[in-house]
């Protein structure tokens, strides 16, 4: 993201997470907030992965979308991955999907926020 306090208030969620560990509610007004940032910048990607983002912690009270596969899958790998998934909290994913929403000038990051969008919608 371009806007300056859009980026803060990334780096706010990383270094939360990081030091204070993992709080769905925090990080659900923090993602509300950025998507405000996301709807000025016509992104509808990253709107979207912003908001899908959300409602799943909302759901869920927890992250459980691994880090997409930088291979394509099968489907039965793909059931078995998100299977083992959605028994833990993936942090290392969430941190990832954090630093995605940072930095969207590189084309495989915008994949890969394709890839999550893909995978909350199938979750």
């Amino acid at each position: 993201m371009e806007n300056q306090s859009a980026q803060k208030l990334i780096n706010k969620m990383q270094v939360d997470l990081f030091k204070k560990g993992f709080d769905a509610e925090i990080l659900v007004e923090d993602l509300k907030k950025l998507r405000e940032y996301s709807l000025n910048e016509h992104n509808p990607v990253l709107t979207k992965a912003i908001r899908l983002t959300y409602e799943h912690l909302e759901q869920n009270g927890a992250f459980l979308i691994p880090i997409p596969d930088d291979e394509p899958v099968d489907e039965e790998e793909g059931e078995v991955t998100t299977q083992a998934a959605a028994s833990e909290n993936d942090l290392e994913s969430l941190e990832y999907l954090l630093s995605l929403f940072s930095d969207l000038s590189k084309k495989n990051n915008l994949l890969d926020l394709r890839e999550y969008n893909k995978a909350f919608l199938a979750f």
